[in-house]
């Protein structure tokens, strides 16, 4: 299983929120490159970054931050956050970034996953935003009417190999992650299943590893120093 330790964005800085609530950030680096570096010397080779600004506008301000951090690590970038045009895909590909994740576009956009995967194949991942059994789309502002199992198997159809899955009610609020949902989501799906949100324990690590899970993303645990990045990697393997 491999780790992605997070960095989400906003005005160039590295912050998160509670709960998806924009109202409830926390600013724990105006630096991002050196938390991308130690993510780096800790072993870590792939790191999954959100722009939150694009995320609620649809553009991408932090673009410079996020290209900075790909041309200046030998990480494996994957972002997400604001992703609503193939204009916004083709400018992260053609700057270099590894994967561009679809969120509220994948929901709100006919037809944009099929070409974007037609164009661009495994560089597109998917990710699912879930509040209460549905999916969230604007920054998690909104809930949509789609049954988030229902969205994740036409994503599968359509043939998007990784899905990038957030239980939005753990986020960022330290009290371990939602198992039975990455279990039943493995069990169900043969895509690349990354699970996200809460994942603040070795514990957490150990147990989504056991599930065969492709991927886990590691955000506040690792600023408030819960988890360790360097452990989280090897209990990963």
């Amino acid at each position: 299983m491999l780790i992605y330790p997070a960095i989400d964005l906003y005005e160039g800085k590295a912050v998160r929120l509670y709960k998806g609530n924009y109202a409830e950030m926390t600013v724990y680096s105006d630096n991002p490159i050196e938390i991308a570096r130690d993510f780096e010397a800790s072993g870590a080779t792939h790191i999954h970054m959100v722009d939150l600004e694009g995320a609620k506008s649809g553009t991408t301000p932090n673009f410079d931050t996020v290209c900075y951090i790909k041309n200046n690590t030998s990480l494996f970038v994957e972002i997400g956050g604001g992703v609503r045009s193939m204009d916004v895909i083709d400018k992260y590909i053609s700057a270099g970034v590894d994967r561009v994740i679809l969120g509220t576009a994948a929901v709100t956009s006919d037809g944009f996953v099929e070409a974007a995967v037609d164009k661009y194949g495994e560089k597109i991942a998917v990710g699912i935003d879930i509040k209460d059994g549905f999916v969230a789309i604007k920054g998690w502002t909104e809930k949509s009417e789609l049954d988030a199992f229902a969205f994740a198997e036409k994503m599968q159809k359509i043939g998007v190999k990784t899905l990038i899955c957030t239980d939005i009610s753990k986020d960022g609020a330290m009290q371990g992650t939602n198992h039975e949902l990455y279990r039943e989501l493995s069990e169900k799906f043969s895509m690349q299943i990354i699970a996200s949100g809460g994942v603040s324990s070795i514990g957490d690590v150990k147990k989504l590893r056991e599930r065969n899970l492709y991927g886990a993303i590691i955000g506040k645990a690792y600023y408030t120093g819960a988890v360790n990045i360097k452990e989280a990697v090897e209990v990963a393997k």
